[in-house]
């Protein structure tokens, strides 16, 4: 895509917000600056809104509406993009992890992805039934050359100790798995705690998320059953971070994780 087209609004909602931002401001033969003007915001800010980089917020869609008489097309349109999920949700995302620089991920049942070993993917995997096992295992295993790369991203995670309960793939693949989890602790760019299940109650039991920081800002992704969606607004993405760190208030120090890692393989 050219960098000054709009994406193409058949991809999804925020899309669509993207294209007819773009549409109605060339439209009525307006600047970018002007439209900076009317939502407080920087010239660079109304590029990456009408590229789909950033996220309209529900103030400024009325505030659009209302200068280019739309009927409410881009409240409507914001409504919609926040309920459902974004059919290209994994492309997106992974386009934001690949160019990533920090990374903090919570995840609750199951080993996050990039810590995955092959034979825990495929076991994952294959009970999804996809079309074909060993093409989408290999794309799994190929997101994880972000963690060795020669300027490797910052990561922080916190994974629940229920993950570690599931035997996915039977005994054999969890023990190796928790395994590889302890040398991946190891690494000076990971900092791997664990929630252990005395901590009781924590923003945690809502839902794995993410956040991650990008030249652009930082960006969330909520997961969901077949599905999951970017979280591209700046208010929201702290939201996420804060939780994130009340989260991490209920998790062990490195250090003691790394040992009940350690016990745990032991047990399985």
């Amino acid at each position: 895509m050219n960098i000054n087209e709009p994406p193409d609004p058949r991809l999804n909602l925020w899309a669509s917000i993207a294209f007819f931002m773009r549409f109605h401001r060339m439209q009525h033969g307006q600047t970018g600056d002007t439209v900076a003007r009317w939502l407080n915001r920087s010239r660079s800010s109304i590029s990456r809104l009408e590229s789909g980089e950033s996220q309209l917020k529900e103030g400024e869609a009325r505030i659009l509406d209302a200068k280019w008489t739309t009927g409410g097309l881009f409240a409507t349109l914001l409504w919609f993009a926040r309920l459902g999920h974004d059919p290209n949700w994994n492309k997106n995302y992974l386009a934001f992890e690949e160019r990533a620089s920090e990374m903090r991920t919570y995840d609750g049942q199951l080993i996050p992805a990039l810590f995955q070993t092959p034979e825990y993917a495929r076991a994952l995997l294959l009970a999804g039934r996809p079309k074909n096992l060993e093409k989408a295992v290999e794309a799994r295993m190929a997101r994880q050359a972000i963690l060795h790369k020669p300027d490797p991203p910052e990561i922080w995670v916190l994974i629940a100790e229920t993950a570690l309960g599931p035997q996915v793939g039977g005994r054999g693949v969890l023990r190796e798995q928790v395994g590889h989890l302890i040398r991946l602790s190891e690494l000076p760019n990971v900092i791997l705690r664990i929630v252990p299940n005395n901590a009781g109650a924590n923003e945690g039991l809502d839902g794995p998320f993410k956040v991650l920081k990008v030249k652009e800002g930082e960006i969330g992704f909520l997961e969901a059953p077949n599905g999951g969606r970017l979280e591209l607004d700046s208010e929201e993405v702290v939201g996420l971070r804060n939780r994130f760190d009340r989260i991490g208030a209920t998790a062990l120090p490195v250090e003691l994780s790394r040992a009940l890692l350690m016990d745990a393989m032991e047990k399985i």
